[in-house]
């Protein structure tokens, strides 16, 4: 299962309002790379994979590739504003070690 807190599901809903075209939700990966060996990939679809795992929150559809789903399993997605900037993070129990970005996990 894949979470998006309050702050995540506004963040993504004002993105799929700006997109200038029809979305149907937010497709998140893993890919190989990063400075930790494996990096988050994240953006708006406008239709599931027939392959996919679908996460609903308040509304908000994440589609999850198989493939990525044993490294996203329980991860909890937010959206943070800080002083160096704002963005996603990721609370990944599957993730033995990450980079100080956050952006990038083992």
């Amino acid at each position: 299962m894949i979470q998006l807190t309050d702050s995540a599901v506004t963040a993504v809903r004002t993105a799929m309002a700006g997109a200038g075209q029809e979305v149907e939700g937010l497709r998140i990966m893993v890919e190989a790379g990063g400075c930790a060996g494996l990096k988050y990939m994240m953006g708006l679809v406008n239709e599931a994979d027939p392959n996919d795992h679908v996460f609903d929150t308040d509304g908000v559809k994440v589609f999850v590739e198989e493939g990525s789903l044993a490294y996203l399993d329980g991860t909890k997605i937010d959206f943070v504003i800080g002083l160096e900037g704002s963005g996603f993070t990721f609370d990944n129990p599957q993730a033995k070690s990450s980079c100080s970005c956050g952006k990038s996990f083992g």
